[in-house]
């Protein structure tokens, strides 16, 4: 494989949910003697297993231990009915799908609810409609539970093209369970069982809704609705089209507000102060010998480096989540960053950065992931055929270790033992790591450079050394590919994402997980760390972005809005805000304050590959498959959404305000002639870079 490099330059509040009778808990009263234990020969211990399974599922400890004491069930008894329990009909007992005598009646009950919607004054029918979908699948499913297969199978051909078209792949694998005996085992029959379909109206909707079920022909879909569906109720204006669709489409449905109540630390740690080595500059002295003036020193007054670094409000406790002690290497590290960012370029409308593209020749079937270290000095990149390459971006070449025998002779008290350690006759301008049996999915490089983390579709992740280049550590603990994998900016820890739709948090000297983040209904796809390494977001095959807590393993924010895979993510500079894009070509910008959408930015027809933020804020640039990078003022975006108006809403701000001003904020647009773009970074001095692969 070759790289030809091309620069191009710039050319210019309440909850509620429907029931028709509230669940109650029952309150056992001590005066209440008088009780009577069941009797277990008209209750078979079958049933009573199902029974405790229940309470215990749901933490009602109390009520099954009386239980157990009135049924007089003994423990051996209990036992074997538990372990009968999976295959037994008592299962049954507790489905929460009923039996209707007439499959027709499932037709009608859906064709009545559609002409109800349809029939709705304008202001009500597009949160009314959000019912539909979740009411056509679950009457499906209930008709083929109840046997009624040809019946549920001229209902699924006939109304599932009424669905939206973002649900037609889920629709599609729903159409394949055509017999009770498929409900089992099946993951996305578990996914409908054991979650409830999401739906946000406003009061006003929900009584227009109530008065519909109020009517005794309406028992079907007021099943559904009781037994399947969360409505998330809030006061205020109905919602109009664009306010529905724009977070409609996800598998579990709408965002909970509840979920997204919780307060999260997104601002930035404090950087520690360094103490920088001063620069300075000759002044003119006193005449000396000859007539020259002696020169006079005096320090060189540096306002970016020598300024003190500032507390956000918004940030989280120093000591919340256990950070590694800075290392001199670190310090001289941070010295040398400073040091880039005042030479940095100040970007707008009026400064576009240039873009360095990297082409990668001869393997357009064969890559599968590009990432670029945090300085700019390495590449790393993924191939199909198991293999990880890193190529130094720089003309300094990756060197090995020395061999232990040449070690010992190293002065270890030296200020350069670490240029000592590395054999310069080994130095390569790219090197290459064996070691997984699957097609390689990610890359990333840890804050210093020294490890690189690769994960793969043989379930492990592998640890790489960038000094002996071999692999240090394969961590297992996924059971399927692992998507994605991820460095925290500061070190120590790093997360993964995989088909298991687990999220897990690991530390490198760990070789198991710290967290195991489990709440998407489908493949987790891509993961991305907070600036602040106290969070991580996820973004899932389930058409979700999730935000988690490192610290309590929580999921503090839920946003939904993308009608397909999410494919890339990337935090603001700042951490206030995320940014993501997916396969259904859309790029959504989140307020991570309240979890609230703010912008949909259009203009990419394929798969948006990769997201990246200016390193002072200011621009935004999105890459997609497309082959297309465009560029978008991110300053003016934030500051023309009034936020204060956000926070306090019922419900995610009205994009339309500001639909018109979109194609305003989009600076620039540079199309490849055959190179979907795979990767975007932006470098200390804020050049983009970006890498794809050649398929001319």
């Amino acid at each position: 494989m070759e790289f030809d490099m091309n620069q191009i330059s710039q050319t210019s509040n309440s909850n509620a949910k429907i029931e028709a009778s509230e669940s109650q808990n029952s309150k056992v009263s001590s005066e209440n003697s008088a009780v009577q234990p069941v009797e277990t020969e008209n209750v078979d211990s079958n049933t009573l297993a199902a029974v405790l399974q229940f309470l215990q599922k749901h933490n009602l400890k109390g009520t099954a231990d009386i239980l157990k004491k009135e049924a007089r069930l003994k423990e051996d008894q209990l036992r074997d009915a538990q372990a009968l329990q999976v295959d037994s009909e008592a299962t049954n007992l507790l489905s929460s799908y009923k039996s209707e005598g007439d499959p027709n009646a499932y037709e009608k009950a859906y064709l009545s609810y559609r002409r109800f919607v349809e029939s709705s004054l304008d202001v009500y029918k597009h949160e009314l409609s959000l019912v539909l979908y979740p009411l056509f699948v679950h009457m499906y499913l209930e008709m083929i539970y109840n046997q009624h297969e040809s019946e549920a199978a001229k209902f699924m051909e006939r109304f599932s093209t009424d669905q939206e078209d973002y649900y037609q792949d889920d629709l599609k694998k729903v159409s394949f369970i055509t017999k009770k005996e498929h409900m089992k085992g099946s993951d996305l029959m578990e996914n409908f069982k054991s979650s409830q379909f999401t739906v946000r109206m406003s009061r006003d909707t929900y009584s227009v809704l109530k008065r519909f079920l109020q009517d005794k022909n309406q028992s079907i879909v007021m099943n559904v609705i009781q037994e399947h569906l969360y409505v998330d109720m809030y006061e205020g204006v109905p919602r109009n089209k664009a306010q529905v669709e724009s977070t409609a489409g996800a598998m579990e449905g709408e965002a909970n507000r509840q979920v997204n109540k919780t307060k999260i630390y997104y601002g930035l740690l404090k950087e520690p102060d360094i103490q920088l080595p001063v620069v300075e500059e000759e002044e003119d002295g006193e005449p000396g010998e000859g007539g020259e003036k002696p020169k006079k020193k005096k320090p060189k007054k540096d306002p970016l480096l020598n300024k003190k670094a500032k507390s956000d409000p918004n940030a989280p406790p120093a000591s919340r989540l256990p950070l590694p002690d800075l290392r001199d290497i670190d310090k001289l590290e941070k010295v040398r960053a400073l040091r880039e960012a005042s030479k940095r370029v100040a970007l707008g409308p009026d400064n576009l950065p240039s873009i360095c593209f990297y082409t990668m020749l001869n393997c357009a079937e064969t890559v599968t992931c590009v990432e670029f270290c945090e300085d700019s000095s390495l590449l790393a990149v993924g191939f199909s055929d198991s293999i990880l390459k890193v190529w130094s971006l720089v003309p300094q070449k990756l060197r090995a270790m020395k061999p232990a025998e040449q070690l010992a002779d190293i002065d270890k008290e030296a200020e350069d033992v670490l240029v000592r350690m590395m054999d310069d006759k080994t130095g390569e301008t790219m090197k290459v790591l064996h070691g997984h049996c699957g097609p390689v999915y990610a890359a990333s490089f840890s804050h210093d450079r020294t490890l690189l983390l690769s994960s793969s579709e043989d379930a492990t992740i592998r640890l790489w050394s960038l000094q002996t280049w071999t692999c240090l550590v394969v961590y297992k603990g996924h059971i399927y590919p692992v998507w994605d994998v991820r460095f925290s900016p500061h070190g120590y820890y790093f997360s993964s994402v995989g088909h298991d739709r687990t999220a897990r948090l690991w530390a490198t000297d760990h070789h198991q997980p710290l967290r195991i983040f489990a709440g998407h209904y489908s493949d987790v796809d891509v993961v991305q760390f907070h600036p602040n390494s106290n969070y991580v977001a996820t973004g899932s095959s389930d058409r979700s972005v999730r935000l988690w807590d490192c610290v309590t393993g929580n999921c503090v924010r839920l946003m939904t809005g993308h009608k397909g895979t999410v494919s890339a993510l990337c935090f603001s500079t700042d951490g206030r805000f995320l940014a993501s894009g997916g396969a259904d070509q859309k790029v959504l910008l989140w307020d991570l304050a309240h979890g609230h959408l703010l912008a949909d930015l259009p203009g990419h027809t394929m798969t948006i590959s990769s997201l990246a933020f200016s390193r002072d804020g200011t621009v935004f640039a999105t890459s997609s498959l497309d082959g297309s990078i465009q560029l978008w003022d991110f300053f003016r975006m934030t500051d023309e959404s009034s936020l204060e108006d956000v926070n306090i809403s019922g419900h995610n701000p009205d994009l339309l305000k500001r639909s018109n001003a979109i194609e305003s904020l989009r600076l620039a647009r540079y199309p490849t002639k055959a190179t979907p773009v795979m990767s975007l970074h932006f470098t200390r001095r804020n050049l983009l870079l970006a890498a794809g692969m050649f398929e001319g």
